[in-house]
């Protein structure tokens, strides 16, 4: 049986719409509670050599560098750095490009290289940048919390900040900080993508028409995918209908999860029962993946809208897959009725072997539990924040972001400013922990994907997706050698939506724990999630599969990025 499972593994699929993942988060769950920029007498000295640099060949450097051109905007840095005394300015500026062409180990040499040569500030900031994309958020947030406190209006360190209070469902507390990083320099483009995404949908709209138009350092992979969710946006305002709503009394409902089997006695997955415009459909419930994804056949037999092409990815070396996105007149989901939800369209005659996806997310306006053991899945009210009248419940399939799930139907609310005090409705919130929710875990939210602190064996810190689409638990080969060997293994194929992954291997045992829990591996799965990790800003080292997860009761805010795992021995 273990052979027989290792020879297929299915159903590792996660899909992907947003256009810009600029997410962030923190192993250390305290970090929540703190005010946005903790006051502090530590500081980061700024040399007087900072002044020495040639401003007019720094700058042409920096457009080199978002233009595009990296090997031009490295040699233009290094030129500068042959000078004396060198500057800080250049050295963060070589950083960034090289986290830019993805060489993230180059990157680090250099930031640490760079900080031997000249202790200041603006290293100390790029340095961070470093160490989120490493994984390390809270050494990240070290590095630009001791920035910002030494005085300097440094806009990369209030980004980063932000980046990481995103993460940390304290969406309020990111705004005020975004505000900061944009007012200190609106040029910024990675500043202005996410500033933006505050803005109403005409405005949102406007500012990707003119970013696409005009020169950035965006890989031709990232533009495309701008592109197609500009298409989005324009289709969506064009139609008459409004957001996705809840249109049934009762907001609380308990539904059987359906069993997905790989053959009459091997159980792969569950699904859920979903009427699409009335007709009845099995899609796997899979917490790695986003929104709704549905095949062709249902679609056409379903008779929903199409609103304008979206491509799918999701594991796998063979790219994107040809999509589109489309309007469902009615979702039924148990005794929950919803209209005007935006699904997802793969243009295959089947998503997974099965007519499609429903990612977790979808339920985030409500308290997810899934109970895998008794095969239930029950939806409730989110606890009411003290200040709250009431909480609004929907399907969360719009191409919005997280922390703005109750914003107008149509988008076009005014976005709040850092001002205002005052919690409103329509405003993004922080995380709220309800008193029954104290024994929660604290995970990270990075757009669909909620990743969980883990620990594999004494080394800590590390972040695995939360993945019930995903047949077993995985590692990426770099974390799995922290702590064990790996080797090649023939016989495991790994297959998602973007196809086959090219070089798996086994990884001999590993202990993760999580939580309040801890799992003993043997033969862990090792393959690379690069792209995975790329895609979303931060390292991802692995992924909690439907093999662990089948023996837990799941219980899921999104809302505020809490999770709790409740093991039951009953199977």
């Amino acid at each position: 049986m273990v052979r027989f499972l290792r020879r297929l593994l299915p159903g590792l699929a996660f899909v992907c719409s947003s256009i810009v993942s600029f997410v962030s988060g923190s192993a250390q769950s305290t970090l929540a509670d703190q005010a946005p920029v903790a006051a502090s007498t530590s500081s980061v000295s700024s040399p007087a050599s900072t002044l020495s640099a040639v401003p007019s060949r720094l700058a042409e450097a920096k457009m080199l560098y978002r233009k595009g051109s990296f090997d031009a905007a490295i040699a233009k840095y290094q030129e500068i750095l042959q000078g004396n005394p060198p500057s800080p300015d250049a050295y963060a500026g070589l950083v960034r490009t090289y986290l830019k062409k993805k060489d993230v180990q180059q990157a680090y040499d250099t930031a640490t290289h760079a900080l031997q040569v000249v202790d200041s500030e603006p290293i100390h900031v790029a340095l961070g940048e470093v160490y989120f994309r490493q994984g390390r958020i809270h050494d990240a947030e070290e590095e630009w919390v001791k920035v910002i406190n030494s005085g300097r209006q440094d806009a990369r360190a209030y980004f980063g900040v932000a980046r990481v209070r995103m993460a940390l469902s304290m969406y309020k507390s990111a705004w005020t900080l975004l505000d900061k990083a944009h007012t200190a320099d609106p040029s910024d483009p990675e500043i202005q993508k996410l500033w933006t995404q505050r803005l109403n949908r005409a405005a949102r709209i406007k500012f990707l028409e003119e970013y696409l138009a005009g020169d950035n350092n965006d890989d031709a992979e990232t533009r495309t995918r701008m592109q197609h969710y500009l298409e989005y946006l324009k289709a969506r305002a064009n139609d008459s209908r409004a957001a996705c709503q809840l249109v049934s009394k009762t907001t609380t409902t308990e539904t059987p999860l359906v069993r997905l089997l790989r053959d009459p006695t091997h159980l792969r997955g569950y699904g859920l029962s979903v009427a699409v415009n009335g007709h009845n459909s099995k899609l796997m419930l899979d917490t790695g993946a986003s929104g709704i994804l549905v095949n062709r056949n249902l679609a056409e037999k379903a008779g929903i809208t199409r609103l304008s092409d979206m491509p799918v990815w999701g594991v796998g070396d063979k790219g994107d897959k040809a999509g589109y996105t489309a309007v469902a007149n009615s979702l039924k989901i148990g005794e929950l009725e919803f209209q005007g939800c935006t699904v997802r369209v793969l243009e295959q005659r089947s998503v997974a072997d099965e007519d499609g996806l429903i990612g977790g997310d979808v339920f985030a306006s409500f308290l997810v539990d899934i109970d895998f053991p008794n095969e239930k899945l029950h939806l409730s009210e989110l606890p009411r924040r003290p200040e709250e009248n009431n909480n609004p419940l929907k399907l969360k399939t719009e191409e919005d972001d997280p922390g703005q799930e109750n914003k107008d139907s149509k988008n076009d609310a005014a976005p709040t400013t850092s001002k205002e005090t005052k919690p409103t409705q329509s405003g993004p919130q922080d995380r709220y922990i309800a008193p029954e929710m104290k024994s929660y875990t604290q995970v990270l939210r990075f757009g669909h994907m909620l990743l969980v602190p883990t620990a594999i064996g004494e080394v800590p810190g590390k972040l695995f997706l939360l993945d019930s689409g995903a047949f077993t638990n995985s590692i990426t080969p770099a974390a799995a050698r922290e702590v064990t060997k790996i080797h090649g293994d023939p016989r495991v194929t790994v297959k998602g939506l973007s196809g086959t992954v090219k070089s798996v291997y086994s990884a001999d045992r590993a202990v993760l724990q999580f939580g309040h829990l801890r799992e003993e591996n043997q033969d862990l799965i090792a393959f690379d999630l690069t792209h995975m990790s790329d895609h979303t800003g931060t390292e991802i080292s692995g992924i909690l599969g439907f093999t662990l997860l089948r023996l837990l009761d799941v219980k899921i805010d999104y809302r505020d990025g809490l999770v709790d795992f409740s093991y039951n021995p009953k199977r």
